[in-house]
């Protein structure tokens, strides 16, 4: 199992979710709204130029825990939906997940996912 987070633009997030549809085995996400700072952002604070501490970028984070099999096609998904070309995009980060449990039925494992 893996899971899939990924920081977006918050305008994108129904072209992303819309082409997530299509994702059969797809069995869930759960979506945050989220605030903070890139490279960019980052890089100013080091020169010492001044940023307000409060001025944050507002993206939307979409986290999927899904089956090894789908984090091709999803990523994919993800990265063509939620592309601009602009700068700060976003990021996907993919992650091993050791276990899952579902609580109503206590599955564990792929079968909870």
């Amino acid at each position: 199992m893996k899971e899939i987070k990924a920081y977006i633009k918050k305008h994108k997030l129904s072209d992303v979710t819309l082409a997530l549809h299509h994702v059969g085995e797809l069995t869930g996400m759960s979506i945050v709204d989220v605030r903070g700072f890139g490279r960019s952002r980052a890089k100013k604070a080091f020169k010492g130029i001044d940023c307000d501490p409060v001025d944050y970028e507002r993206y939307t984070k979409i986290e999927i825990v899904c089956h090894d099999n789908l984090v091709g096609e999803i990523v994919a998904i993800i990265k063509k939906e939620a592309h601009t070309g602009l700068k700060g995009d976003g990021k996907i980060y993919i992650s091993n997940i050791e276990n899952a449990i579902r609580i109503e039925s206590g599955e564990e494992g792929d079968k909870a996912v």
